[in-house]
């Protein structure tokens, strides 16, 4: 089918890759924006695991500061090249990823780093909320498996949905950067503060404080 310089133009923008690309991309999907930005996405992911060799040493540090003081973020992202590092596209990625961890919170930044100790412990109480239903082992089993990829979604950086678009994850939004910047791209680690956390709170407010000191 014919695909307008328009639609190019706008697969473009969205995206930024190649124009050959974007209108490949409209071509295998009838038109269809929405359809041909999975396409490229999946492409890029192809990008990706072709780069998966390459040394990513170079990058940025970025802090991310929320709620006046409340919630701080400290994020590492490599890519290959200082010129990469330094390139805007590049650091707005850091950046966004920095306000989602911010948002989000994070526990890990993949599912291999969470403990095996913690995974199985979700997995028994999968199983416990499911013994009772009357449903075979085997189908037990497969929802449990889905269980704890949701668990994984919920805990892990990676797997997380981004929060300025949830119909793609933190690392489509990596590839999607990788096949736009053409280098490849790591999250290495990041740290989340939040004030106070981990401290004992007061229960009582001033209040009844004041009214203790008065002997009321």
């Amino acid at each position: 089918m014919s695909i307008s310089a328009q639609a190019v133009k706008e697969l473009r923008e969205r995206t930024g890759l190649g124009m050959m690309d974007c209108k490949k991309a409209l071509q295998e999907t009838n038109g269809n924006m929405e359809d041909a930005v999975t396409w490229l996405r999946k492409k890029g992911l192809a990008k990706s695991s072709k780069l998966a060799s390459r040394i990513a040493s170079e990058g940025a540090v970025t802090s991310y500061i929320h709620g006046a003081g409340k919630i701080g973020v400290l994020l590492e992202v490599n890519c290959e090249t200082d010129f990469t590092a330094r390139n805007d596209d590049f650091q707005q990625l850091a950046k966004d990823i920095a306000m989602h961890i911010a948002a989000a919170n994070p526990a890990y930044l993949s599912r291999e780093d969470v403990p095996g100790d913690i995974v199985e412990k979700e997995r028994e109480i999968a199983r416990d909320q499911l013994k009772n239903s009357g449903k075979p082992a085997q189908i037990i089993e497969k929802i449990t498996d889905g269980k704890i990829d949701k668990f994984y979604s919920d805990v892990c950086l990676l797997e997380q949905s981004f929060v300025k678009d949830n119909n793609k994850t933190i690392q489509e939004l990596v590839n999607d950067n990788v096949a736009k910047i053409g280098e490849k791209i790591t999250i290495r680690r990041f740290v989340r503060y939040a004030l106070g956390e981990g401290l004992e709170k007061r229960s009582d407010n001033f209040a009844e404080e004041v009214a203790k000191q008065v002997g009321v």
